[in-house]
């Protein structure tokens, strides 16, 4: 199986920038997909993006486009959740999930905070 580790959350002022981090346990290239979701207080969790790991395909949010960008680096086994232009509506815990086998049961990290506000 794997495990994902997610890193990075903390505080920022509307308009900042923020670089999430979610590393895996095992060499991604052997994962399927691996993806950032939120979910705000009071609120359901959402999908923000996801990256196909072979081919780096992506999809992301209608309220993210322009604004984040998700990558990966095989080298550190991390898949990374660039986002900037910040808005205090992105505040949320930030989750990380790897699909190991397309089709399957995602695996889930612990979440990282990330809170906007001036």
């Amino acid at each position: 199986q794997v495990q994902v580790v997610e890193s990075g959350g903390g505080l920022v002022q509307p308009g900042g920038s923020l670089r999430l981090s979610c590393a895996a346990s095992r060499y991604i290239f052997s994962i399927y997909s691996m993806g950032w979701y939120r979910q705000a207080p009071g609120k359901q969790r959402e999908l923000v993006a996801t990256i196909v790991i072979s081919g780096s395909s992506t999809n992301y949010a209608d309220s993210v486009k322009g604004r984040f960008t998700i990558s990966r680096d095989g080298a550190k086994n991390t898949v990374y959740l660039q986002m900037n232009s910040l808005k205090p509506e992105d505040t949320a815990v930030y989750y990380c999930n790897a699909v190991v086998v397309r089709g399957t049961s995602a695996v889930w990290g612990q979440g990282t905070q990330v809170t906007v506000s001036s």
